[in-house]
């Protein structure tokens, strides 16, 4: 059992039927079960931002983001044979329907959660063999790549390590974590194997056989 994370921001930054496609189609050719969260993008964003500027506080916004994540599952799931066009609510639904499908495709869960928080509580609970974190970085770097050209790619990395990079990051200006620090704490106490890497098609296709991309939290 794996489970996959893929960001708003790799997928679903255009709703482009094509690009869906593409990665349904890895997913249909792994063979073994997979459950995969997916991300709100920008579409998320916008809806939140609308919300907040009429009112709405922090946890209705949460909720709205949920409810985008579950509609971007939703285009996904129909992309994938596999996959029923059910989309679990929560991580009992969830290990429910992997009893009896290969791909799994859910969203957010609970308000305060981010998707990647959500995929690492979900591995947790269904005690998969690895997790996968697709980013729109390459990896785990020493600082944000986007702040500082020269930040060093880490290859390998231990839980601990990993909760040390992310708390760094959200306390110096200007930068962003590629994970959360929910995500990583929930990495750090579980021992889950962890990758995350760029989250491209091929990137994916690699990340499933095994190939060598990204950063590994062992």
């Amino acid at each position: 059992m794996i489970v996959v994370s893929i960001g708003g921001s790799v997928l679903f930054s255009d709703i482009k039927a094509e690009r869906i496609a593409e990665y349904g189609k890895v997913f249909d050719e792994h063979s073994g079960k997979v459950a995969v969260v997916v991300g709100g993008g920008k579409l998320a964003r916008k809806y939140i931002d609308a919300l907040r500027s009429l009112g709405g506080n922090e946890a209705l916004c949460d909720y709205m983001g949920i409810e985008i994540t579950r509609i971007n599952a939703l285009l996904l799931a129909q992309s994938i044979k596999k996959a029923p066009k059910v989309i679990p609510r929560d991580f009992r639904e969830a290990e429910i329907l992997l009893k009896n499908y290969d791909v799994v495709v859910m969203g957010g869960t609970f308000p305060g959660h981010t998707t990647d928080a959500t995929a690492a509580l979900l591995a947790e609970y269904v005690n998969a063999e690895k997790l996968m974190i697709a980013t729109n970085v390459e990896g785990v770097y020493s600082e944000d790549p986007r702040v500082n050209p020269e930040a060093k790619l880490f290859e390998k990395l231990s839980p601990e390590e990993l909760v040390e990079i992310v708390y760094k990051s959200r306390i110096s200006a200007g930068s962003k974590s590629v994970v959360d620090l929910l995500a990583a704490k929930v990495i750090e106490r579980s021992k889950i194997p962890t990758l995350i890497f760029n989250g491209t098609v091929e990137n994916l296709k690699k990340a499933l056989r095994g190939e060598k991309v990204g950063t590994e939290i062992i």
